[in-house]
């Protein structure tokens, strides 16, 4: 689903991404429209500008990925604002790209999001890993070694690493010799188990327990 409130632009990207072999479900030009589109097509992938009417695109996210977790968001916007990036990202998007990349770009991000991938324009991936870095230091409730806490295999916890490092699903797959579709499994699976609801979430769990510097010594 695309969703954009310059109806030039918004076709254009719709074309673009049917003519790649991509279903595009529905489109929307405001916020309040994209909410309501949303929930009736259920996408697997939003396509989404952050400057809206009547409902912001960080809004339309937060309320999109609360009522369906598995929505992956790429954030399609033409500002690289280090203060836009990381309040999509905390609102749920998946993904973060400008509107200077190319058509190829821009397909092979959704492909990706669709994958699971976590996908940004380069230079704002760092970015986005020293936020979670920053969030680390401000514990949620609860304690970080609560007994009660689920088990995880040694392989989910090595793909855990791996994720809270970010590598990319198919970086991952290349790196343990196993198959992308076995990566996106275990990301699931640890996602059921620790009750979290994206990559954000996971990520951030994995900082607070130090998990993504187990193999540093």
């Amino acid at each position: 689903m695309v969703v954009d409130d310059h109806p030039m632009w918004r076709d254009a990207v719709a074309r673009d991404l049917a003519e790649a072999g991509l279903d595009v479900v529905a489109t929307a030009g405001d916020g309040e429209q994209a909410v309501r589109r949303a929930q009736a097509a259920a996408p697997d992938v939003l396509v989404l500008d952050l400057n809206l009417p009547l409902k912001p695109g960080v809004q339309v996210c937060k309320e999109l990925v609360a009522a369906n977790p598995a929505l992956r968001v790429l954030v399609l916007s033409a500002s690289g604002e280090h203060a836009d990036v990381l309040e999509a990202v905390k609102s749920g998007a998946t993904g973060y790209l400008l509107k200077s990349a190319s058509t190829e770009e821009l397909i092979d991000a959704v492909r990706r999001t669709a994958e699971g991938d976590a996908v940004f324009t380069p230079g704002l991936a760092g970015l986005v890993l020293g936020e979670y870095r920053r969030l680390a230091t401000e514990p949620e409730a609860g304690a970080p070694d609560d007994p009660k806490a689920p088990r995880l295999t040694d392989r989910e916890t090595e793909v855990l690493r791996l994720v809270a490092k970010g590598l990319s699903y198919k970086q991952i797959a290349e790196r343990l010799v196993i198959s992308h579709r076995t990566v996106q499994n275990h990301v699931q699976n640890t996602l059921g188990k620790l009750q979290l609801h994206n990559r954000v979430e996971l990520v951030r769990y994995a900082i607070e327990r130090g998990i993504d510097r187990a193999d540093d010594a």
